[in-house]
């Protein structure tokens, strides 16, 4: 059908973008210890997005040190304001992917205060690489969460190529690693 083989396209536009941003053909090819390259991608609400990662593994614990993403919502009213939004999604989805998880004990919760749940602090951010699609024949869909979707499965891939470990759950983490 006409959808299908335009959404098959946008997928394609935003996984070419970040693939050629991140120089994905080169880096995937180099062979480096315990570093890794990832991609993900995925639709929400009408807008797409494709995540490229880079990944250390180091001493059992995953370290990203850069996400290249592109993303398309349709038309761009305020870019500014949408880089933002696209930068907080990103960051804020290295929380579930790599430690943020509610601990139970008994039926009584065991983090509950910022210095116990582990959300992403400014050391955690990597170098980010955003590229942001202008569709504007298309309706503008906002950028809600879309960007968020593909970070931890960009990540687990990332591993996974790094490791031959496939994680499959969050957070993610090699075994030996610690808790949060």
């Amino acid at each position: 059908s006409t959808l299908c083989s335009g959404a098959d396209s946008t997928v394609r536009a935003v996984l070419e973008a970040a693939a050629n941003r991140f120089d994905w053909k080169s880096r995937v090819k180099k062979k480096q210890p315990n570093i890794g390259v990832g991609l993900a991608c995925g639709t929400e609400k009408g807008s797409y997005v494709a995540a490229c990662v880079e990944v250390q593994i180091a001493q059992n614990e995953i370290k990203v040190r850069k996400v290249t993403q592109a993303y398309e919502c349709g038309a761009i009213l305020n870019p500014d304001n949408l880089m933002k939004q696209v930068q907080g999604a990103i960051i804020m989805g290295l929380g579930p992917a790599l430690r943020e998880e509610m601990l139970f004990e008994r039926g009584q919760i065991q983090n509950a205060s910022f210095r116990k749940y582990q959300v992403p602090r400014f050391d955690d951010v990597p170098e980010l690489d955003i590229q942001l699609l202008n569709r504007p024949d298309l309706p503008s869909v906002g950028a809600g969460e879309t960007p968020i979707i593909a970070v931890a499965p960009a990540i687990a891939n990332a591993v996974f190529q790094t490791s031959g470990v496939r994680l499959r759950s969050m957070p993610l983490r090699l075994s030996g690693e610690k808790k949060a």
